[in-house]
C-alpha cells in the first residue's frame, strides 16, 4: 500500500499501519507490526524445522517447489489482484513481473539446484595431485533472513526464497510494510503448497521489524531496498559476522550510438524507462545519446511517451507511484532540474485528472549533472535526455555516478555494443534490449559502487545460500603426516633441494 499511516495500538501492545491505494486513496487493509519477541519466534521455528528440511533430497524440496508452481498458475488472479490493489501499477506488468517470472523460478530452481550443489571434485596441482583428493561439498549455511522492498514485493519474496529453500535453508522474510500483502501470498502461496511448518516464515512490518530480524541470530540476510538501509544492515551484519546479499539502488545509463534503427532504440528506451512505473531498480533513468541522432531519436521518444495510457482503472500503460514518500522525491528532482534550466517536451508534473499518486510520462532535456535528476535515484517515470559528442563522452558521464547497477547499449554493431559494455561500471549491462538480467537466471544479478554488493540468481545465487566446505583426503591414510616429526635439519635440505626443482627449473614449473 503507497499511503502508510500509524493505526491504533494493539491490546497485546502491537503497533498497527494503516495502508491505502495508492491510485484510489481508499483504505484496503491494516497490518500489525510484529514486535522483537515476534521475530525471534519466527527464527525460532526455522532453525527447529531446518534439520528436516536440509535432510531432505534435492527431489523431495523440488517437489515442494513444483507443488507451489501449480497453486500460483490456479491462484494467479488473486496474486494479481492483491499487486494491482496495493501497488497501481499496469495489470500487464503484474503478469509478467510476478506471475511469469515466479512460475520460471519456482521451475528452474527446482530443476538446477542439485546440479548447480552437488559435490565438486576437484584435481589438486603439482605434487599435491599424487597425495591428496578434494571434494567441495555445499552446505545450507542455516536460517536466512529475506528482506524485500516495496516495488516488487511478490516476485522479490519468491525469487530470494525458492533459491535459499533449494539450498536446504530455511526462511524468515519481511516484506516492505508499504506493500506487505504481496510478500504475504508468498507465505499463502507455501502454506497451500504443504510446505513443513516452520519452513518459510513471514513477519510483517516497518524498519523496527526489519532491524530485529537482522539482529534475530539469522545466517545470512538477502536485503534488497535503499543505499541508506542496506549500509545499515551491512555494518549488523558485520558486527555479527554474518554474510549479506545487498541489492541496493541505481541510476542507471543507456547509451545510444549513431548508427542504432531510432524507432527501435526509443521504443526499447521508453520500456526501460516507464516499466513499474519507473519504479524498478534497472530501468533506465539517464540517457545519452550521439548528437547527430539526438533530435531525431528524442522525438521519437517524446511522441512514444506523449501517447501513453494512464488511468487508475482498466486497461492503461503507467500507474501511480507506489509510495507518497517516493512521489515527493520525484517532484523534487524535477523542481530542481527546471529551476537549473532543465526543458520538459511532455509531462512534466502530477497528472491533474487522477485523484491517487501519479507523475504524467515525462521527457525532459537539457539536463546535467548539477542536477539531482542525473545523478540521484529518482525511481519515477521520467526520461532526461543528453546529447553527446561521441561514445567516450557517454561512457565517461556513464561512469560518473556513485551508482553501478545496470545499464543498457543500444548499438547496431553488437561487438561495438559489447565492447561498450564492457566499459561501464555497472553489475550488468543490456545490448539492445531493455533491462532483462534479474529475469534471466543464468546471469548473475547484483551491483557494484552504492548499488550493492553480492550477487543473486543462477549458480552463483544458489550457492551464495550455502558454505562451501572443501574436504580433503590424504591417498596414502595419512602416512606422510604420521612422519612430520621429529624435525631434522636432513629433511630441511631435502625440502629446500625439492623447491629449487619445482619452481627453480623450467621442467619442474610445469610438473607443478
Amino acid at each position: 500500500m503507497a499511503i502508510v499511516t500509524p493505526g491504533e495500538t494493539t491490546a497485546d501492545g502491537r503497533r498497527t499501519l494503516r495502508l491505502a491505494s495508492p491510485a484510489t486513496l481508499e483504505p484496503i487493509g491494516e497490518i500489525e507490526c510484529a514486535t522483537e519477541a515476534d521475530v525471534t519466534a519466527a527464527v525460532r521455528a526455522a532453525r527447529e524445522a531446518q534439520p528436516a528440511w536440509s535432510a531432505l533430497s534435492f527431489d523431495e524440496r523440488a517437489r515442494y517447489m513444483d507443488r507451489a508452481r501449480k497453486v500460483l498458475i490456479e491462484r494467479q488472479e488473486e496474486v494479481i489482484e492483491t499487486v494491482l490493489a496495493e501497488s497501481g501499477k499496469a495489470r500487464a506488468e503484474a503478469i509478467n513481473m510476478d506471475i511469469f517470472a515466479g512460475c520460471d523460478s519456482l521451475c528452474y530452481y527446482a530443476k538446477n539446484a542439485e546440479r548447480f550443489l552437488r559435490p565438486q571434485h576437484k584435481r589438486p596441482h603439482g605434487m599435491m595431485r599424487f597425495l591428496k583428493k578434494v571434494t567441495v561439498f555445499y552446505q545450507p549455511l542455516g536460517v536466512v533472513g529475506v528482506i524485500t522492498p516495496w516495488n516488487g514485493p511478490f516476485i522479490l519474496t519468491l525469487n530470494a526464497g525458492v533459491q535459499a529453500l533449494m539450498a536446504g535453508n530455511t526462511v524468515v522474510a519481511k516484506p516492505s510494510e508499504v506493500t506487505p500483502f504481496g510478500g504475504a501470498k508468498v507465505r499463502d502461496l507455501f502454506d497451500a503448497a504443504g510446505l513443513p511448518d516452520g519452513v518459510f516464515n513471514l513477519v510483517e512490518g516497518d524498519g523496527e521489524t526489519g532491524a530485529a530480524l537482522v539482529e534475530a541470530g539469522v545466517d545470512k540476510i538477502h536485503f534488497t531496498g535503499s543505499v541508506r538501509t542496506g549500509r545499515k544492515i551491512a555494518e549488523a551484519c558485520g558486527r555479527r559476522l554474518i554474510p549479506c546479499t545487498l541489492e541496493l539502488g541505481g541510476k542507471d545509463p543507456t547509451i545510444v550510438t549513431s548508427d542504432v534503427d531510432i524507432p527501435t532504440a526509443a521504443a526499447g528506451t521508453v520500456a526501460a524507462s516507464f516499466m513499474n512505473t519507473g519504479q524498478f531498480c534497472c530501468g533506465s533513468e539517464r540517457v545519452y545519446v550521439m548528437s547527430d541522432i539526438a533530435e531525431e531519436f528524442t522525438d521519437e521518444v517524446v511522441r512514444l511517451v506523449a501517447a501513453m495510457r494512464q488511468a487508475d482503472h482498466g486497461e492503461f500503460d503507467v500507474g501511480a507511484i507506489f509510495w507518497d514518500k517516493q512521489l515527493e522525491i520525484i517532484e523534487d528532482h524535477l523542481n530542481d532540474a527546471v529551476s537549473k534550466g532543465a526543458k520538459v517536451l511532455t509531462g512534466g508534473g502530477r497528472n491533474p485528472d487522477l485523484k491517487g499518486l501519479y507523475i504524467e510520462p515525462t521527457v525532459i532535456t537539457d539536463v546535467d549533472h548539477s542536477m539531482k535528476i542525473m545523478t540521484e535515484e529518482t525511481f519515477g517515470p521520467i526520461i532526461p535526455i543528453v546529447p553527446v559528442e561521441s561514445e567516450e563522452e557517454a561512457i565517461r558521464l556513464a561512469n560518473d555516478t556513485t551508482y553501478g547497477l545496470s545499464s543498457t547499449v543500444w548499438c547496431n554493431d553488437e561487438a561495438r555494443g559489447v565492447e561498450i559494455a564492457r566499459r561501464i561500471q555497472a553489475g550488468s549491462t543490456c545490448v539492445n534490449d531493455m533491462a532483462v538480467t534479474y529475469g534471466i537466471p543464468e546471469a548473475p544479478f547484483g551491483g557494484r559502487k552504492d548499488s550493492g554488493i553480492g550477487q543473486a540468481n543462477g549458480e552463483v545465487g544458489v550457492r551464495g545460500f550455502c558454505h562451501p566446505q572443501p574436504v580433503i583426503v590424504d591417498r596414502f591414510k595419512g602416512k606422510q603426516t604420521a612422519q612430520t616429526y621429529p624435525y631434522s635439519s636432513k629433511n630441511d635440505k631435502l625440502t629446500q633441494r625439492i623447491i629449487k626443482i619445482l619452481w627453480g627449473t623450467p621442467i619442474g614449473r610445469w610438473l607443478s
